[in-house]
């Protein structure tokens, strides 16, 4: 029986609330921590989901702007924490706790070097924009390794998770509403885009960009805009990411996340609304369940793939509802 794609999407979403809710009850904050991993890689997701899904690029270095946000939100609480200055040149502050400010510091920071980045990588296609962009990765990956002031290669741990006005954060299940309140945020915008006028154009662009040249249109800046916004999506979920572990390191830049990033993608359904959603919770369930099991659980992961390239080329939501995702 095929089934209706909006009403999947609903149990999804419906789904993943009732999980924790579900676990205040029992008293178990640590599948409340899960549930919060899952929400936060999901938006991770959702933002290079944006340009791989409808925009036709694959990324293999979009873990640079997740690991651009936890750093800023770990620069910015370690020097709240330490009672000490940040100089930035033209000015100097002594740091923040307070989540909206440090998110709109990672997402302004994430967008303009997804800007700056954007306009070389684009100018490449194929296995060129995958390699051009998995080298700034690494570029980050180094720099961040070698900033001792930072911890390193060590990373940087955060005492306090820090505050949201009107909330207690440490409170398992407040910081998961918040959480799951920005992910709803950040899926309507991308079903917004995906069937407004840029959506389409962006989709056109990916499969013949000269027609899109013949109607006025210029399929670099649209890239450009989609690049843009992808990485601010991305960097605001690293910065989430790091305020629920308390901790950023290196890791954050590497290009294991970047693939498990279209992993999720993929599992869940290319292009698909819910699918980074899907990806991210199957994703955190093998990890913890299969992860306390054996040490190469990713061998049943790559089962799945393999099983989804071969036999469910839309992911979990195209073999439910027996359509296929984007190609490309």
């Amino acid at each position: 029986m095929r089934l209706n794609e909006t009403y999947i999407n609903a149990a999804v979403l419906i789904g993943l609330l009732v999980v924790p809710l579900w676990a205040v009850m029992v008293d178990e904050p640590f599948t409340i921590t899960l549930a919060t991993k899952a929400v936060i890689l999901a938006l991770a997701a959702v933002g290079l989901n944006l340009i791989l899904g409808i925009g036709g690029m694959v990324s293999f270095g979009h873990a640079l702007f997740f690991g651009l946000g936890g750093y800023a939100m770990g620069i910015l609480a370690y020097h709240a924490q330490t009672f000490t200055m940040l100089d930035l040149g033209l000015f100097s502050t002594g740091g923040t706790k307070m989540m909206p400010i440090i998110w709109l510091v990672a997402i302004a920071v994430s967008a303009v070097i997804a800007f700056l980045m954007g306009q070389l990588v684009l100018r490449t296609g194929g296995v060129y924009f995958i390699m051009i962009t998995l080298a700034f990765a690494q570029m980050f990956y180094y720099f961040s390794i070698s900033w001792s002031q930072y911890g390193g290669e060590d990373g940087l741990s955060i005492y306090v998770r820090n505050e949201f006005p009107g909330l207690n954060t440490l409170d398992p299940i407040q910081f998961f509403g918040i959480c799951f309140a920005i992910l709803c945020v950040v899926l309507l915008l991308f079903s917004r885009l995906q069937t407004s006028p840029f959506g389409l154009a962006l989709n056109a662009t990916r499969q013949t960009a000269k027609r899109v040249e013949t109607v006025g249109l210029n399929p670099m800046h649209l890239k450009l805009v989609a690049f843009v916004l992808s990485g601010a999506i991305t960097g605001l979920a690293g910065a989430m990411f790091a305020d629920l572990n308390r901790f950023v390191s290196p890791t954050m830049f590497s290009w294991h996340l970047s693939g498990e990033l279209i992993i999720l993608i993929i599992i869940g359904g290319v292009g698909r609304l819910m699918g980074p959603v899907i990806g991210a919770c199957i994703f955190v369930v093998l990890e913890h369940f299969l992860g306390g099991l054996t040490t190469y659980w990713h061998i049943f992961l790559g089962l799945i793939m393999l099983a989804i390239v071969f036999f469910a080329r839309g992911g979990v939501i195209g073999l439910l509802t027996g359509k296929e995702g984007a190609h490309v």
